[in-house]
């Protein structure tokens, strides 16, 4: 049996961190009890998919950090993007796609100014 509590603990303290939230906050959000999020954070939950569903997502958390973490490549510049188009519209999405396809064929020409 797979024990996701090790990741699961990590994904929630790090969003949580990142978000500069409190576990009291994170609580609320996903209609939990603080001991719960403090449970999870120190690697003792054993969770019901009550409790899990909204806790991932309240915290948008990817499904694939707590379910396949060695599968998780992505830099948190990827994923920072990913969730903002997920986001989006179908229409914004729609306006946004010759948008990308433009950047990305001006920063992968050989001549491209380097950003960052």
């Amino acid at each position: 049996m797979y024990d996701f509590s090790y990741p699961l603990g990590n994904a929630v303290k790090s969003t949580r961190y990142q978000r500069g939230l409190t576990q009291l906050q994170v609580a609320d959000m996903a209609d939990i009890d603080v001991r719960t999020v403090m449970n999870i954070e120190n690697y003792k939950a054993n969770l019901k998919m009550e409790v899990l569903y909204p806790l991932i997502r309240a915290l948008r958390i990817d499904a694939r950090t707590i379910f396949n973490p060695e599968q998780q490549r992505e830099t948190p510049a990827l994923q920072q993007l990913r969730l903002m188009i997920e986001e989006c519209s179908e229409q914004e999405a729609e306006a946004l796609i010759p948008v990308v396809e433009s950047v990305i064929a001006a920063l992968r020409t050989k001549d491209a100014i380097e950003i960052g």
